[in-house]
């Protein structure tokens, strides 16, 4: 929609019958593309940013120090595993709304850095409440379902709005 509407607005601007004009036109089309192909690998990007949170996770954060003592009192005592997991629960579906909203509003930006920032803290949240191996697997399919369906929506919004760019772009050509 947003790309439909500043192509519009371009039209106004774009003076008729100059070769200026077109090959102006069609340069910025290109870069129109090349600005939603990288939407469609960044999102790619984050993705395999997830997975290496995960990786982490799944060895159990062997590589971070432990915590100390000092941290640990600081900290309090760790909140129930229970609790944990409900949020987790709340935080899946309302992020999976969330997304099936943004696909209708139209938006080619990837909007999934806040869901890696909230499923990496709840690995964190279990590895603090040292369960971290017993409920990998639920943050995991979590994280794997809505940052899928997040990629599926810039990649599909991308990919129709690269078919109708390519299309002007072909019709500037004849």
């Amino acid at each position: 929609m947003f790309l439909r509407r500043k192509q519009k607005q371009s039209d106004l601007f774009t003076p008729v019958g100059t070769g200026l004009g077109q090959n102006q036109r069609r340069q910025e089309i290109q870069d129109r593309i090349q600005l939603l192909k990288k939407q469609i690998r960044n999102s790619k990007w984050w993705m395999a940013l997830f997975f290496l949170v995960s990786l982490a996770a799944a060895v159990d954060f062997r590589f971070l120090p432990a915590i100390p003592e000092t941290a640990k009192k600081f900290l309090g005592n760790a909140p129930p595993t229970t609790l944990i997991s409900i949020a987790l629960i709340v935080y899946a579906f309302s992020a999976l709304i969330l997304i099936m909203g943004h696909m209708n509003t139209g938006s080619v930006r990837f909007k999934g850095w806040s869901h890696i920032v909230y499923l990496s803290a709840f690995y964190l949240f279990y590895y603090y409440s040292g369960v971290l191996r017993d409920n990998f697997w639920p943050v995991f399919i979590a994280g794997l379902t809505i940052l899928g369906l997040e990629n599926y929506r810039v990649w599909s919004l991308c990919s129709e709005a690269i078919r109708e760019e390519m299309k002007i772009l072909n019709s500037l050509g004849k």
